[in-house]
């Protein structure tokens, strides 16, 4: 299963987002990987995540597979949405 999210966050996916993301995948039995620029790391490593170095408005494919697959694309893409409810920067 997989999707395409865009990250709206104006830092981009640094490290308290991608600490948000591992934390959510934490527990989950699916395997999550991002792509990013043709770039595909393990997502529930933060320091993969970090690698991307993934900017405001890039795209990112989430790819999951296993049992809880659907229920972790549908969290990522809400976290994703609400921009891992980070205070917006004015």
């Amino acid at each position: 299963m997989s999707c395409k999210v865009k990250v709206k966050n104006s830092a981009g996916l640094h490290t308290r987002p991608a600490s948000f993301i591992v934390q959510l995948l934490q527990g989950t039995s699916s395997s999550v990987h991002f792509t990013c620029r043709k770039e595909k790391v393990n997502a529930k490593s933060i320091m993969s995540l970090l690698t991307l170095a993934a900017s405001k408005n890039s795209l990112i494919t989430i790819d999951a597979e296993g049992a809880d697959a659907e229920k972790v694309i549908e969290k990522l893409i809400e976290a994703f949405e609400h921009q891992f409810w980070e205070p917006l920067s004015s």
